[in-house]
C-alpha cells in the first residue's frame, strides 16, 4: 500500500464529499439552470455548497464557482484593475506565467523578490502605476506564509487591488482579512477535482471571464456541476468542523519528522512563517528523481506537480536563493488529516536511508 505524502499536489477525497456528490453522480442529472422542480433543487444544492465555501472566507464578497484556482487566478488577473501588476517571484505558475504572459500584452509587470525566508518584506514599494499586487497566502512548494493583511495594506495604498491565492491555506488556516479577491480549490481540501472558486470583495469590479449563457452573475458562463460544488460544499463544512483539531495533528507530525531529520539534510523556506503540513528539505548530492523512482510505494514530489516533468530547477527554491545544484537535490514532503505518525516516520526513514545509500560506492 501506498504511503501518501504529497498533500499539496492533491488531498485525498472526504468520505463525506463523496456521499455528497453520489446522488448527484447517480440519479440526479438535472441542469441547475433548469427553470423547473429538479432543475431548482439542483440549483438548491450548488447555493448551499456556496454558503459552506463562503463561509470560510472573508464577510462582504460574492463567491463565484470556476473549474478550478487556475481558471480564477486567471480571471483575476485579466479581469480585475487596470494598470501594472506585482507578483511574488515565488508565485504559483497560474499566476507568475499569466502575469508574464500580460506582460507580452502590453502590461507593466514587476516580480518582487522574496528573502532567504520565502517572505516578502511587508515594507516593499510596487512600481508607479502598478494596478494589482498578487501574492499567496502558502506557498505550494516550500509553506510559507506570507504577511497577507500587511500586503493588502501596501497594495491599497498604492491604489492597487490585491489578489490572493489561498489554495493552499484555504480549509487549513484562517484566511486573513485584506484582500480584494481571493482564489480557492476544491481538491487542497479533501474536495473534488475539477472546481474552485474566486470570491471578489464587494465594490470591485471584474468583467466577465466566459461567456455564453450568462451564468454565476453573468460574469462565468457555463453549466455549473451539481457534484462537485457539492462536493466543494461538504469539504469546506468538514474543514470548518474540524481545522483545530487538524491543525494539531498536523504540527503534531511536523514536529516528529523534524525529530527524525538527519545531520546534513536542510528545510527550505521559513520554519517560523510557514504551514506546517510542508515540508521541503534538501540534501547535497542526492538524486532526487532515482530517489522517487527507488521508493515508489511513497508518494512526495521534487516540488510542484504543476511543473514536474519540466527539467527546470524550481523557480520558487531559485527565488529563496538556492542554486541549481541545491534546487534539485530537494524534495517536499506533504502530509494532512488523514496521515498516521507512524506511517510518516517510516516513510521518512527509509527516505533518508535511500539517499544514504546513493553515497555509499558500489562494489
Amino acid at each position: 500500500m501506498t504511503i501518501y505524502l504529497d498533500y499539496q499536489a492533491t488531498t485525498p477525497l472526504a468520505p463525506e464529499a463523496l456521499a455528497a456528490m453520489r446522488p448527484w453522480l447517480d440519479h440526479k442529472f438535472a441542469n441547475p439552470h433548469s427553470p423547473h422542480r429538479l432543475g431548482r433543487e439542483a440549483a438548491a444544492t450548488v447555493e448551499l455548497a456556496r454558503d459552506a465555501v463562503a463561509a470560510l472566507l472573508p464577510k462582504g464578497g460574492k463567491l463565484y464557482f470556476t473549474s478550478g484556482a487556475t481558471e480564477a487566478l486567471n480571471w483575476a488577473l485579466r479581469c480585475a484593475g487596470t494598470g501594472g501588476i506585482a507578483v511574488l517571484d515565488t508565485e504559483h505558475a497560474a499566476v507568475r506565467d499569466t502575469a508574464l504572459w500580460l506582460g507580452t500584452q502590453g502590461r507593466d509587470v514587476q516580480l518582487l523578490p522574496v528573502g532567504l525566508d520565502g517572505v516578502l518584506d511587508g515594507n516593499s514599494a510596487l512600481d508607479s502605476g502598478t494596478g494589482m499586487l498578487a501574492a499567496m497566502l502558502v506557498n505550494n512548494e516550500i509553506g510559507v506564509i506570507q504577511p497577507i493583511a500587511e500586503l493588502a495594506e501596501v497594495a491599497h495604498t498604492s491604489g492597487a487591488l490585491f489578489l490572493c491565492d489561498a489554495v493552499q491555506g484555504f480549509g487549513r488556516i484562517a484566511i486573513p482579512e485584506g484582500p480584494d479577491l481571493i482564489a480557492i480549490s476544491a481538491h487542497k481540501v479533501h474536495g473534488p477535482k475539477g472546481i474552485g472558486a474566486l470570491w471578489v470583495k464587494d465594490g470591485v469590479a471584474i468583467t466577465p471571464f466566459l461567456h455564453g449563457g450568462g451564468q454565476e452573475g453573468g460574469l462565468r458562463s457555463g453549466t455549473l456541476s451539481p457534484a462537485l460544488c457539492a462536493g466543494f460544499g461538504a469539504a469546506a463544512l468538514l474543514a470548518a468542523k474540524r481545522m483545530e483539531e487538524d491543525a494539531a495533528h498536523v504540527s503534531a507530525l511536523w514536529d516528529a519528522a523534524l525529530d527524525g531529520l538527519p545531520d546534513g539534510w536542510v528545510i527550505n523556506g521559513s520554519i517560523d512563517a510557514r504551514y506546517k503540513g510542508n515540508l521541503n528539505i534538501r540534501h547535497d548530492g542526492i538524486d532526487v528523481a532515482r530517489l522517487i523512482s527507488d521508493l515508489r510505494d511513497i508518494a512526495f514530489s521534487a516540488g510542484s506537480a504543476c511543473a514536474s516533468g519540466s527539467g527546470r530547477p524550481s523557480h520558487v527554491l531559485r527565488g529563496i536563493g538556492l542554486s541549481d545544484a541545491q534546487a534539485k537535490s530537494s524534495i517536499r514532503i506533504g502530509f494532512g488529516s488523514y496521515t498516521s505518525e507512524e506511517e510518516l516516520r517510516d516513510a521518512l526513514n527509509r527516505i533518508f536511508r535511500a539517499a544514504r545509500e546513493q553515497g555509499r560506492p558500489t562494489a
